[in-house]
């Protein structure tokens, strides 16, 4: 309800909008004010059956410039229940059985959604994953390989690009039974593959352990303060020639920091929360604590508790 001026009624009155016309109708004396308008509201339509479960989104989604038709062909719903009506059955089935170019892409893009999803991955990064899988699979050249590895080293590849890198091991436990062998296997083919299409090395981006470092410290809980001495310590770290994997200087590190702090983690703890064995941590700890009074800051640690810091 709101107010206009009536010619009729010579004076403002109540109108009412009657939208399925496109009329503005006086509430007094019923005369059409205005006919034919245009909703300029969103237009909350679904082809689906009515019910609450629904939720009132706008006809179809954005389009994919990845897909032949854009993303923009129709999709028969499945009907609500167990059993439904037999021509909507019908013709889902008719659908299914028809030829579409984009169907492999398509379940594929589902796939690398799911793990992004599950890993709590940006939008982008899942962008960047669907256009690496696009220029492999227009070389017909994923035949005979475990798909499931070769979707799960896209993913690692779009982290590494996007400077938002995970572990293998994270990407494994996403990955529907790829091992870590056959996606590190698969990682290798890819950067080959479109290495060789654009005529040089593809580029991934360095991997710091300060790349690791937050999301470690996060899943361990550990306090901010021991949080931004870590990552100070993980800095210097790179000042020094530590042959190890960024990913086993941050948990060396954390349980470093964590050794100092008062609120001490087991190293079966650190392994878990990192994804790196015990032993590897163990070794990458053995290798920086010379370094411990270059690494730890000072108004973290005093002297004397790195003298006091367990040794390896």
């Amino acid at each position: 309800m709101a107010d206009a001026y009536c010619t009729d009624c010579k004076k403002s009155t109540e109108v009412v909008f009657d939208h399925s016309a496109g009329d503005t109708v006086c509430s007094e004396c019923g005369l059409v004010l205005e006919s034919h308008s245009i909703d300029e509201t969103s237009e909350w339509r679904t082809f689906a059956n009515e019910s609450a479960d629904n939720d009132p989104v706008r006809v179809g989604g954005p389009t994919n410039p990845l897909l032949t038709d854009g993303g923009l062909s129709t999709v028969i719903s499945k009907p609500n229940g167990a059993s439904g009506d037999f021509l909507t059955s019908s013709l889902g089935r008719w659908q299914n059985r028809g030829s579409n170019p984009d169907r492999s892409l398509i379940l594929a893009f589902k796939t690398i959604a799911t793990m992004s999803d599950r890993l709590g991955l940006v939008a982008t990064i899942k962008d960047r994953a669907n256009e690496i899988y696009k220029k492999v699979e227009d070389q017909k050249s994923t035949r005979g390989r475990n798909q499931d590895a070769i979707l799960a080293a896209c993913l690692y590849i779009a982290c590494r690009q996007e400077d938002k890198p995970r572990t293998v091991k994270e990407i494994c436990s996403v990955a529907n039974g790829a091992t870590k062998k056959e996606i590190g296997r698969a990682k290798e083919y890819i950067v080959k593959q479109l290495g060789v299409e654009m005529g040089q090395s593809m580029e991934m981006g360095t991997i710091h352990a300060g790349d690791f470092l937050r999301r470690f410290c996060s899943n361990l809980g550990m306090a901010n303060q021991s949080v931004k001495a870590a990552q100070e310590a993980v800095q210097k770290s790179e000042e020094l020639d530590i042959r190890r994997s960024p990913v086993s200087i941050a948990a060396a590190v954390i349980y470093m920091i964590t050794q100092l702090s008062d609120e001490k983690k087991l190293l079966r703890d650190v392994s878990i929360a990192t994804g790196v064995a015990e032993g590897t941590i163990r070794n990458s700890y053995k290798d920086l604590h010379p370094y411990a009074s270059r690494l730890i800051p000072t108004w973290y640690a005093k002297e004397e508790d790195l003298r006091n810091l367990c040794s390896p």
